[in-house]
């Protein structure tokens, strides 16, 4: 950076300050861990020589909060895959069960937003189809926030169901699916090239009922890539300037993303790896009849707290999936 030369390039100069500033950040953080660490075990020599009921109860605030630092600086290092402090885009599409799988699709939505709301993340809904009884046919998202794609991509698969349905007058159990995309937004430091001959672009009036992200005079834009067959949407912003770039900046995010994996089952056919892990594989069920339980299948992380995985606590997953997936030969 004390090169005369540095900001020749501004792009990669931004960029190495960027990456240095991590660093920094993170060496910072094992500092002062460290220090923390030094003075509750000076604390607690003191306690054991002279035991004072207000130092316990200070000490034992201390221990609690060193557990919280420490695991706060477990997960930035856990958050070190080379796209995980970009922001992410999600889709929940449901599957096939009519109402019932739709309004799962629903439930799934909420969750996510709640536990983007715990996170200081922003949540921006691009494109929502409702349902023609409930819940929603489809829905993509932007996320917005420091490290969101790498705290979402545990999500990634297909989200099961099991409960009384609300909709069957019988009371029956009802077994719904749901699968979530996850994928990480480009920036500007990835180049994707797009042929415009290889684009559809549709303009057309929205329609959606998404509640205040939904602005439902302004025109939605459909682009389709010809050559894959992906196809993006966004009905939420305020032109269809803004919406025709919001949906070119998913696409740009979706053929990256295409590229990546190919070039992954590529490296896995090199290594004669047979096992599955398919992008549809089921990763985790939701069980609220006869029993209370959320277990994730990867991790084997389970808890019967229902009410509460629904409402956004979502962070035990994400903690349990990060440390399985560094416990893998070849993490992503």
């Amino acid at each position: 950076m004390a090169e005369p030369d540095f900001w020749n390039n501004q792009e990669k100069a931004q960029k190495l300050i960027s990456e240095n500033n991590h660093l920094k950040e993170k060496r910072d953080s094992f500092l002062q861990l460290e220090n923390k660490f030094e003075n509750v075990s000076t604390a607690l020599e003191l306690l054991k020589e002279e035991p004072d009921e207000d130092l316990q109860k200070e000490v034992e605030a201390d221990l609690e909060a060193l557990k919280d630092s420490f695991h706060t600086y477990e997960l930035d290092l856990l958050l070190a895959g080379k796209y995980d402090d970009h922001n992410a885009l999600i889709e929940i599409h449901p599957g096939a069960g009519g109402t019932e799988a739709m309004d799962w699709g629903q439930m799934l939505l909420r969750m996510y937003q709640r536990y983007c709301d715990s996170k200081g993340f922003k949540f921006e809904i691009n494109d929502y189809e409702p349902g023609e009884e409930a819940g929603l046919k489809s829905v993509s998202a932007r996320i917005v926030g420091k490290n969101a794609y790498g705290m979402l991509k545990s999500e990634h698969g297909v989200h099961r169901l099991v409960r009384i349905s609300p909709f069957d007058s019988a009371k029956r159990r009802h077994t719904s699916f749901a699968s979530v995309e996850v994928i990480p937004e480009v920036d500007d430091s990835i180049q994707i090239d797009i042929d415009q001959k290889d684009l559809r672009i549709d303009v057309y009036r929205s329609s959606g009922a998404g509640g205040q992200h939904i602005n439902k005079t302004s025109s939605a834009v459909r682009i389709t890539h010809l050559p894959t067959g992906i196809v993006t949407t966004s009905q939420a912003q305020r032109s269809q300037i803004q919406n025709r770039e919001t949906a070119m900046n998913e696409l740009k995010a979706k053929l990256f993303h295409l590229e990546e994996e190919k070039k992954r089952q590529q490296k896995q056919a090199l290594k004669g790896e047979q096992k599955e892990i398919g992008w549809g594989s089921q990763i985790r069920s939701y069980v609220f009849h006869p029993y209370n339980l959320v277990k994730d299948l990867r991790t084997g992380y389970e808890t019967a707290d229902t009410s509460g995985v629904m409402d956004g606590k979502l962070q035990p997953f994400v903690y349990a999936y990060l440390q399985w997936l560094l416990s893998q030969e070849n993490p992503e």
